[in-house]
């Protein structure tokens, strides 16, 4: 009895070479619909479906390889000698090789203009059916659902006429995580066409894009995946010109620098180290909001991250190349910023489409046992019931000084203070265990600029001591979200020292 090899691809690269060689080494070929009709016009001789199960095609092609003469080909144990009892009594011959993958339900949703009736109909039945009855009977059938393993099973085949345990489970696990990265996509397609929020069931499916050396340290394994389907304003879509492999430090701080810049919408510099923000500016081009951030922390910004939300011109590579960066990320580079950048080996550059925008996605955290979904901080100034509860209103300076730093506080680790003028920070403190700690940091931080400037608070203040070291330092503008059983010592400390507070109504923690 001959050999069987079962065909039908969506994904027709190198498929009628795969199928000329196994034809040559005596293998029948059963295929469908376009398959069979490429491998015939390749010279392939080919057996339809219909042929071997003698029943048509039927509901437009939806109905065609769930049949018992397919499936019994596919389930049955060739060692067990009541399979094949069983096969001889139905007729039903067996199939050792089976080549198939899906409909392109990915591609289908990508357009933007697909319908719902479309994208149902890209929604594979028979495809996953026979690959997973295949990838279950991987002791007896070889499943093959990426081109890229066509090679192998052909070298395998050639070798010993049959390929290996060790194969054929790698390969059945290849189609299972195929499998359920596909039916994830349409998870997730069809829940949010139902408009649930929260299933009972959170299906996700991410793609690798690179192997790290390591993760946060040496002794860590890790690997970079993104998401399909996901935003190109994004690290994960980055187009790399130039520098040494992203490490996995330098793609969550790549991600905080460049969602922070997004914030912005004149000329803005962002300068990242370990996930935090240690200078931020902004002004009438990008040298001049990048001599801002630089300033505002000279000695941080040494092995940092650069985002820019404009294109980096050479006057601004020659003043970027005088320190030691880790990246850059910007709309685009000039070809003189290129020719000076790219002098540096390791510096790693990249760009991002800025003029696409964000698409809307969950952010998840994994705990040890579990997963934390939440939805991102979008959440503005411009969103915000604003109230002034102090005797004196912002000036307009101290206004713009009040958002740019409440832009920048909402990225900045718990609990966080930001002091900063009208076109940059002055002075940053994350991660304190307690607010007075954070602001003592950021004012010390900024020093004399802090006379004038504004201070932002992530969240509202549960003493009035923070008011206290802000006004001793000079500062003249508070904004903050309020809501303490203790604002009122605040406020009045604030009017004591005739500072101007405002009121957010919404806090922003960062953990």
């Amino acid at each position: 009895m001959k050999k069987r090899a079962l065909i039908s691809v969506s994904d027709k690269n190198g498929v009628s070479e795969f199928a000329k060689e196994l034809v040559s080494l005596g293998f029948e070929i059963i295929s469908t619909g376009g398959t069979k009709k490429t491998l015939q016009e390749q010279g392939v001789p080919v057996l339809g479906v219909s042929d071997v199960t003698g029943f048509p095609e039927i509901l437009e092609g939806r109905v065609k390889t769930l049949n018992p003469f397919i499936h019994g080909g596919l389930l049955a144990k060739h060692e067990e000698a009541d399979h094949q009892r069983q096969l001889e009594e139905h007729g039903i011959q067996p199939i050792q090789v089976v080549c198939v993958n899906l409909y392109p339900f990915q591609q289908t949703i990508e357009k933007p203009d697909v319908t719902v009736e479309d994208a149902i109909e890209n929604i594979d039945i028979g495809g996953p059916a026979m690959l997973r009855a295949s990838a279950k009977n991987h002791q007896s059938v070889t499943v093959v659902v990426d081109p890229a393993d066509y090679e192998t099973v052909l070298t395998e085949l050639k070798a010993d006429g049959k390929t290996t345990l060790e194969t054929r489970r790698k390969l059945a696990a290849k189609v299972f995580r195929h499998t359920a990265a596909y039916d994830a996509l349409i998870a997730e397609y069809m829940t949010k066409l139902a408009q649930e929020d929260q299933p009972e069931k959170l299906t996700v499916t991410y793609e690798l894009k690179q192997h790290l050396r390591y993760g946060e340290n040496p002794h860590q394994q890790a690997a970079f995946y993104q998401k399909p389907l996901g935003s190109n304003f994004s690290i994960a879509y980055a187009d790399q010109l130039h520098g040494k492999e992203l490490s996995y430090n330098n793609i969550n701080d790549a991600d905080a620098a460049l969602q922070i810049v997004k914030e912005f919408s004149d000329p803005a510099a962002v300068a990242v180290k370990h996930m935090n923000p240690c200078g931020v500016g902004t002004g009438k081009n990008v040298f001049d909001a990048f001599e801002k951030a630089f300033v505002a922390d000279p000695v941080s910004i040494f092995g940092g991250i650069i985002a820019f939300n404009r294109e980096v011109d050479g006057n601004t590579a020659r003043k970027l190349h005088e320190i030691f960066l880790e990246i850059i990320i910007a709309p685009s580079f000039s070809e003189e910023a290129l020719e000076v950048l790219t002098a540096k080996k390791n510096l790693r550059l990249l760009t991002i489409p800025f003029d696409q925008g964000s698409k809307p996605e969950r952010k998840m955290t994994t705990i040890e046992g579990g997963l934390l979904v939440q939805d991102q901080d979008r959440y503005s100034l411009e969103d915000a019931e604003i109230t002034i509860p102090t005797k004196r209103q912002p000036t307009e300076a101290e206004w713009a000084a009040l958002k740019l730093g409440w832009k920048v506080v909402k990225h900045v680790k718990s609990n966080a203070i930001v002091v900063s003028s009208e076109d940059m920070t002055v002075g940053i403190g994350a991660g304190q265990m307690n607010r007075v700690g954070a602001a003592e940091i950021a004012l010390k931080q900024a020093g004399k600029l802090a006379e004038g400037a504004a201070l932002a608070s992530d969240a509202f203040f549960p003493m009035d001591d923070t008011v206290e070291a802000a006004a001793k330092a000079g500062i003249t503008a508070i904004i903050q979200p309020g809501g303490s059983i203790r604002d009122a010592d605040s406020i009045k400390k604030a009017d004591e020292y005739g500072i101007a507070m405002v009121f957010t109504g919404v806090r922003h923690f960062k953990h």
